[in-house]
């Protein structure tokens, strides 16, 4: 007789609680068109108006030449996906009017929940010394693409 093997369990349908998601995305063959002052201008203008009309909290983020890295959390109705797709076509907007390129953005994006407080830090410290392993400044304090638009507290959620 043939030995059977479950499939992966399903994903979990629902939730009880906000999660808190780190993300991170990259563009098109990791070229560097991000980290520039108005696409930073663009990203932190676009987590404000998220933050003000849709109760999205965006917490920590590093922007890198090629990749974005944050924190985000919302409500139980809160849908990442359409959420990073809104992001990616506000920032393409910014970008795409210096750049000639039909395709800015690498395909998806990588998403985890954060499950403690533990976790969240563990991340954010690694996050924070990309510019210093890149070769882009000394000190992590120095990049100024990076920053807090709203302060999430797990505890809170």
């Amino acid at each position: 007789m043939p030995q059977t093997f479950p499939q992966r369990p399903p994903r979990v349908p629902w939730v009880r609680y906000a999660p808190v998601f780190f993300v991170t995305f990259c563009t098109y063959r990791r070229r560097q068109l991000l980290a520039t002052k108005k696409v930073h201008d663009t990203f932190v203008s676009f987590c404000d108006r998220a933050a003000q009309n849709h109760n999205i909290a965006i917490g920590r983020y590093v922007i890198m030449p090629d990749h974005i890295h944050l924190f985000v959390c919302g409500d139980l109705q809160f849908h990442l996906g359409k959420w990073i797709k809104s992001l990616k076509q506000m920032l393409g907007k910014s970008i795409s009017k210096d750049v000639k390129q039909n395709r800015l953005w690498q395909e998806g994006f990588f998403d985890h929940v954060l499950r403690n407080d533990e976790s969240m830090a563990q991340k954010w410290d690694y996050i924070k010394e990309n510019p210093v392993r890149a070769g882009l400044v000394t000190d992590s304090a120095d990049w100024s693409f990076q920053g807090e638009i709203v302060l999430i507290d797990r505890a809170c959620l």
